[in-house]
């Protein structure tokens, strides 16, 4: 199954948000005021335009748990080329990549807990939507019979079902159950 346009653009919105938001605050946690408006603003843009592309079909946990973290890394480097105050003394940008292992763990278990969560999600869209176009695609089916059937004296017949041909659930799953209440009695 493959995903239209505006389903598309509201996974790839769903995405954008989560992963821009995640790196924000892993950028203010780490002490600062926050990145530039520019750098939300191209951040936002690339990680939506990258979403949009990649969001025609199902994705795994593992697909979106490795998108996620480089997505993670390219924004956290953005921001920190658009660092309102610019001073490494209490940022430590000042290193590139190589920022302390506190700084990785927490990114990277940001990250995993979040691909986890949205992994779920995507999940649990795709089940509904298949849910859905099963439902909806017999109901179709069935009002387009209706509706395309030939007209009554037309030289064919309409199939008609007859009560007997209707299986009963209720009388039929029961008929051989049996129902006991208490222990068991004791044999003797």
């Amino acid at each position: 199954m493959r995903a239209r346009l505006p389903l598309r653009l509201v996974r790839a919105a769903a995405f954008s948000a989560v992963c821009v938001t995640l790196a924000v605050l892993g950028h203010v946690a780490a002490g600062g005021p926050g990145p530039a408006p520019w750098a939300m603003a191209a951040g936002g843009s690339a990680v939506m335009a990258a979403a949009v592309l990649l969001a025609g079909r199902e994705r795994s946990a593992s697909t979106i748990s490795v998108g996620l973290s480089a997505l993670q890394l390219s924004l956290h480097e953005l921001f920190a080329l658009g660092d309102v105050t610019g001073v490494p003394s209490w940022h430590p940008h000042g290193r590139g990549l190589g920022e302390g292992l506190g700084m990785l763990v927490a990114h990277l278990t940001a990250t995993l807990i979040t691909g986890w969560w949205l992994a779920r999600g995507e999940t649990v869209l795709w089940a509904l939507l298949r849910s859905a176009h099963r439902r909806l695609g017999a109901l179709f089916r069935l009002a387009a019979s209706l509706l395309l059937r030939p007209a009554a004296g037309a030289g064919i017949p309409p199939h008609r079902v007859t009560p007997r041909a209707v299986p009963r659930p209720g009388r039929t799953v029961l008929r051989h159950s049996v129902s006991r209440r208490g222990p068991p009695l004791p044999v003797g």
